[in-house]
Parts: C-alpha cells; structure tokens; sequence
C-alpha cells in the first residue's frame, strides 16, 4: 500500500501527460457539404465540362473515393443520414420539408463530449434547429442566393449583404479566428450551391457563354423497358422552366428571390439575362429538338458557374488553414449530399438510384495519414460519414450507427469492406413524380424494385452499360445473377432493419 502511494504522483503525472497528448493529437476536422453538386462537375472526377482546382486540391492532397454513395437522394435525408450515421427509415427523415428528431443520437453531441468544439454555418435544411454544436448559423429552409436571411445560435434572424457562398466562407473563416483555441474542432461549411434555381455570383455572370458542351451520349434516352423513367417529371425538355430555372424574361418585379436584390445586383442579372440571354432566346425563336438543346445548354452555364463559385471559395479556406498554420493537423472532407443529373437520361435533379445520383463526390485530406493522390475504388455510404468522423477524432461510434468507419480505406486496409450497399427513395409524387424504390448495388451490379404505383424491377449491368439503358431484369441468361441479388438485398434489407422494404419483398 505503502509502495502505491508513493507511486500515485507518478501514475497522476503519467495520466495528465497522456490526456494532454490526446488532446494536442486530436485533429480538427472541416466537412464541406454542397448540395446537388454532380461528380460530372468535378475535374479530380475526369470532368470535362469544368475545371475545380481547389476541389481537386483536397483530392491531391489526400483520397478520391470513387464509388462513394448515399442511400436516400435528396437533400435533407442525406444530411440526416451524416448526422445520425443511420438509414433515413430508422433516423426518421425519409423526406424533406419535414422536421428532424434533433434529440436522437448525433455525432456532434459525441465530439462535444469528447473535448470538441462544434460548428455548423450554412445550409441546414433539416426543418428543426440544431442541436450538438457550439456555434451554428444556418440558412432557413434551403436559403437564398442573394442576401440571405441567417439564423443564429439563440435563434435571431438577420439578413446579410452578399452572395450566399461568399458568406458562408467568410463566417466560416470569422469563427475559425474566434474560436477556443485550446481544444480541436469539428466545424460543417453547409453551402447552398448548387442548388436549383443557379443564380451565380456576379463575377461568374457569362463565365461559360463561349463554351458549347456536349450533350450526354443518352440525353435522348427513350426509357424503353424501364416504367419508373417513362413516368418521371424531371426532364430539361419538359420540366425545365424557361423564366425561373433559366431566366428567360425573369419577374424582377414581383419575384422573392429577385426582390432581395440591391440595385446594383438587379442591374447585372437584368443586364445579363435580359439585355443578353433573354434577347438571343427571342432572335432564334427556337421549338423541338433546338429548344431542348438550347435549354441544355443553358442549364449548365448556370450550374456550372454557381460551381465555380463554389471552388473558388473552397479555395479561400484552404488558403485561411495554409496561413494560419492549420493545415498541418485539420482534416478536409470535400462532399455533396447526394450527385445530381447533368443531361444524362434528359435529366435535371437526383432521386433515382442510377449512376449520377446515386454516387456523390467524395474526398478528403488527411495530413500524415493519408497517402497525397490516393484513389479508393470501394464503396462507401454515406452512412458510414458519421463513424469515420468519430473515428478520425478517436472516438468509438455507437452501436446504433449502422455505417462503418472507413479509416481503415485509408490507410490501405481493405479486409472485411462492404461488397454490396443498400438504397431506399421514399418521396412521391412530388415534385418529380419518382417512384419508391429500394435496391442493391454492388461492384458490377445494380438490382432496383420500384413500388407504390408499379411493382417491377430492374437490373444493370454496369460493366456492359455503365450508362444503365437497358433493363435486364428477367432474361434468362440473368437469372442466376437475380436470385443472387434477390438475397443479397433481402440481407441487407434484414441487417438494416427496413421492415417496409421486408414486407414489400415478402409479399413478391
């Protein structure tokens, strides 16, 4: 007892050393969501439409993840999702406009617990306030563009003079310089961009008018064998509109987002899209096939230049950590909250378990753990965000989560990795008009049952028809391949608990 006692300073010092050591080691960690951004748009992704060299900084820097997926595509589910590490049918956000159960399990609450200062500044889209940070400023609903209205932690509500991106860098940047400099932090950049109506910033007015892109190999897809694209409302030939999506002849008078506007504003966008963009429209009096091209067109001049907005700004807090030192121990995690259609199919928007949707842009930066130009070629969900992020910080996911940490991805350990993730849409019918549908893809392979109202099913063959034209459920020489599937998605549908998607299978 005695010999304990004199060791006890000891093993006291050994202890407060070793808290101490935690603490310094601990990383920060930045998470850049978007919204609506298409890994089309991304030139680390091989775009041609776009160069992001600041996006592809972080990709430099750090790791790709080429085949990183969300299980619900849409906007506040996904963000949902990151928080809780869940699938939207257990975390309770199976669709937007809803009001998220903020007093579930949250990862941010972890980190607080665990001597993390959290933030989260931008758009928050989740129909409650936030819950499990230190500091929030958040965009009401999806936000606007143009002097946008932000609610601050205690809930005051205020408009701030600028573009929307601009801002959310630079209260980002604001409580970087604030902060509690003694402990680490975990902070979410919530951009707006890209979301629909893509107004861009005055400077990227035009920036891509000389460009002429090139329409997607099956723009003019004809949905033959495929019921749930036959009926969809998502089309730029059809469900793109001319006035508000392109600004063809806008209300500046009467409209709320334009309405926001400061005179000088107002004069760029009436200069731009009446005086240029407006007029030309008029002089080609275009129908059929030329329309849908010039609406193309159109569509990802607007897009991609509230893209280049979105880099150019990625950039500004890369060079903020580059000068005050704190890239050296923050990890950057650049991500969408779900991909998005750029012409592909005809499309606009996301929903849809194929390709474009399906995956999101996924990189991220990790100093002295993660090899600079790596490519992770595995599938990721973005269940498993929340677990790598507590994993990053030390800390065990609860067993709730039903992702799994991909640190190990990155540090080159691929034993035991998911073969196959699970999909599950819920909104319907509006306002695109797609049907419910859950599924599996796996390395080769895309198995999708669509119900509500049609039951049918479809599959892919990704290595034969990456672009997902042709339906191949029920052909004979596919029919091992289904049955494979079939209970492949009945596990995954078991282990994730979704008694929806059980009884729908149970009842085929």
């Amino acid at each position: 007892m005695k010999k304990f006692v004199q060791l006890l300073p000891a093993l006291l010092l050994l202890f407060i050393s070793s808290y101490a050591q935690k603490k310094t080691t601990q990383p920060n960690i930045i998470f850049i969501l978007s919204d609506d951004h298409a890994y089309q748009a991304i030139s680390a992704y091989g775009s041609k439409l776009i160069q992001t060299p600041n996006i592809d900084r972080i990709a430099r820097g750090g790791a790709l993840f080429r085949n990183a997926l969300v299980g619900n595509s849409i906007c506040g589910p996904s963000r949902a999702t990151l928080l809780t590490g869940k699938y939207s049918h257990l975390n309770g956000y199976t669709l937007n406009e809803k009001k998220f159960d903020i007093s579930q399990e949250l990862f941010p609450r972890i980190l607080q617990q665990h001597n993390y200062q959290t933030a989260w500044i931008g758009k928050w889209h989740l129909g409650s306030l936030p819950q499990g940070f230190d500091y929030w400023n958040i965009l009401p609903g999806q936000g606007q563009y143009y002097n946008p209205d932000f609610i601050k932690i205690g809930g005051d509500t205020s408009r701030a003079s600028g573009y929307v991106t601009n801002l959310i860098t630079e209260f980002s940047i604001n409580w970087l310089q604030q902060r509690d400099t003694s402990k680490p932090f975990f902070m979410v950049v919530g951009e707006k961009a890209t979301h629909r109506e893509w107004l861009p910033d005055l400077q990227d007015l035009g920036a891509y008018d000389n460009v002429d892109f090139p329409l997607p190999a099956n723009f003019k897809d004809d949905y033959k064998g495929r019921i749930a694209a036959q009926n969809q409302d998502m089309t730029i030939a059809n469900t793109m509109r001319l006035k508000e999506d392109l600004k063809v002849h806008a209300d500046y008078e009467k409209s709320g987002i334009y309405n926001r506007f400061n005179p000088e504003q107002k004069k760029a966008f009436m200069d731009y899209y009446e005086g240029k963009v407006s007029k030309e429209f008029d002089a080609k009096k275009l129908s059929g096939d030329a329309l849908v091209k010039w609406k193309y067109q159109r569509y990802l001049k607007d897009y991609l230049a509230t893209a280049r907005s979105l880099d150019r700004n990625i950039g500004r807090l890369l060079d903020y950590l580059d000068q005050s030192g704190l890239s050296k121990n923050t990890v950057v995690i650049y991500a969408s909250d779900q991909g998005f259609y750029l012409g592909e199919h005809g499309w606009f928007d996301k929903r849809f378990i194929y390709e474009e949707s399906l995956r999101t842009p996924f990189v991220i930066r990790y100093p002295g753990v993660v090899q600079p130009g790596t490519t992770i070629p595995q599938l990721m969900v973005n269940i498993d965000w929340a677990p790598a992020i507590l994993d990053i910080a030390g800390v065990p996911a609860p067993a709730e989560m039903q992702g799994a940490s991909f640190l190990p991805l990155l540090k080159g350990d691929t034993k035991n990795w998911r073969k196959a993730a699970y999909y599950h849409y819920y909104e319907f019918p509006q306002p695109h008009h797609v049907y419910p549908h859950f599924g599996i893809r796996t390395e080769k392979y895309t198995l999708v049952r669509f119900y509500d109202q049609t039951n049918t099913w479809e599959l892919y063959d990704l290595k034969k028809d990456p672009q997902e034209m042709h339906n191949l459920y029920g052909q004979a020489a596919y029919k091992q391949v289904t049955a494979t599937l079939k209970q492949q998605l009945r596990q995954l549908i078991q282990e994730y608990k979704d008694g929806e998607a059980l009884k729908i299978m149970d009842q085929q």
